[in-house]
């Protein structure tokens, strides 16, 4: 890299820091990071702000980054010493792990005139289970597998209910301590193809957890 490249780098950064520092809104934070409880709809950040300028700013627009997030704002129009803030709420439904989401301010401040917000939301997983498919080979012996099942302690659960969607397939359902437990799944025989999908639902009411179980028949050979 030459040292006229460098230089221009350089002066554009030192410009960019300066239009930051230059802009009417000043914002508390740009980035929240929420920790939901399980069970909780919604995770919800409060981005707020205020206008250290001289002249009222206009929000022009809020964006968001995806359907599932919704952005709502207290006023359009800040004026100076006024503050306010963007209320982000992300619909958790069925996502778990880290979600990260962005919603995108458009003023008319020609400092800074956009500024992007993020959200991220770490949600505990609340029924884990592995594997989440168990097979047999068709003939192979029908022994019981084994899948492990671990819940999360907030949801204080008891015992697992635990249907098959084939009448072909039996479960069992043992604790193997504070939550955790063990399903046997075993196949009545192999001697044909069959497909089954177990449904896991915990005593409490949570959302069940479903795990597939089949027997296979080999691929014969076209020789």
């Amino acid at each position: 890299m030459n040292t006229h490249r460098i230089k221009t780098i350089v002066i554009v950064g030192l410009f960019t820091l300066a239009q930051s520092a230059l802009a009417s809104l000043k914002w508390e934070q740009t980035q929240i990071e929420l920790h939901p409880k399980p069970g909780e709809a919604n995770a919800v950040g409060s981005f707020k702000y205020k206008n250290e300028g001289k002249e009222t700013v206009h929000i022009k627009s809020v964006h968001t980054s995806c359907g599932c997030t919704t952005a709502s704002r207290t006023k359009d129009d800040i004026a100076p010493g006024e503050s306010g803030e963007i209320a982000a709420t992300f619909k958790i439904g069925a996502s778990t792990g880290t979600q990260q989401k962005t919603v995108q301010v458009e003023t008319d401040d020609a400092t800074q005139p956009i500024t992007v917000l993020t959200l991220k939301a770490v949600i505990p997983q609340l029924v884990e289970i592995q594997p989440t498919f168990v097979y047999w080979q068709s003939s192979e012996p029908a022994t019981p597998k084994i899948i492990k099942v671990k819940t999360a302690k907030e949801l204080n659960v008891k015992t697992l209910n635990v249907s098959s969607s084939s009448p072909e397939f039996q479960t069992k359902v043992t604790s193997d301590g504070s939550n955790e437990f063990k399903i046997e799944v075993q196949p009545r025989d192999t001697s044909h193809e069959v497909n089954s999908t177990l449904t896991v639902q915990p005593d409490n009411g949570a959302k069940p957890a479903y795990v597939a179980a089949r027997v296979i028949n080999p691929v014969k050979s076209s020789q």
